[in-house]
């Protein structure tokens, strides 16, 4: 991890080719915090109906909580398992006046099934989370669901020490802009 008093955007080819060396953190998956947070996408109960290039190309949280460089988009492809992701966090969430933190993400594995599609990351050695977390776009019973599934613990003391005032409620307050974000663009952007 690293902290930035200036936004790293022209650093960002940089940094991930760091991260693309970097091991994704040791953690069993039955020993972490599950948490399950979904949303539904009203205008549409056909997930084939859905434009999701937005959604494959990481845009899920919102521009004044997260930056984030895909290696795919550095690499002018689609998504696939095995690829890093360089995350600028803004701490606030003003991401002019803000500290920014700079860690890194691990594709596991990109889901494309006829009622359910999307993909989930591990975290990196570094980042202030340990875990795996899933972003999943599903249909069922006529309706379709942004679902965000974390397993997760703090990644090292400091988070340890802060989770139950900072990093909690933090992580919520992040899972909740990101479901909204996606509904936003889903029901007014994408059709």
């Amino acid at each position: 991890m690293k902290i930035a008093f200036f936004n790293q955007k022209n650093q960002f080819k940089k940094y991930l080719e760091e991260l693309k060396k970097v091991p994704v953190m040791t953690y069993e998956k039955s020993q972490l915090v599950e948490k399950v947070s979904s949303i539904e996408i009203h205008n549409c109960s056909n997930l084939k109906d859905l434009d999701l290039a937005f959604f494959f190309d990481y845009r899920i949280f919102p521009e004044n909580i997260l930056s984030g460089y895909p290696q795919w988009k550095d690499e002018q492809r689609a998504m696939r398992s095995g690829d890093t992701i360089l995350q600028q966090v803004y701490l606030p969430p003003i991401p002019k006046f803000s500290q920014k933190a700079l860690f890194g993400v691990r594709i596991k594995e990109v889901i494309n099934e006829e009622k359910r599609c999307g993909f989930s990351y591990e975290t990196l050695k570094g980042h202030v989370e340990c875990g795996i977390s899933y972003f999943l776009m599903e249909e069922a019973n006529g309706k379709v669901l942004f679902k965000i599934q974390t397993f997760s613990k703090p990644g090292n003391f400091f988070t340890r020490l802060l989770g139950p005032v900072f990093s909690i409620p933090y992580q919520t307050y992040c899972t909740i802009k990101a479901l909204k974000n996606v509904k936003r663009i889903l029901e007014t952007e994408s059709l």
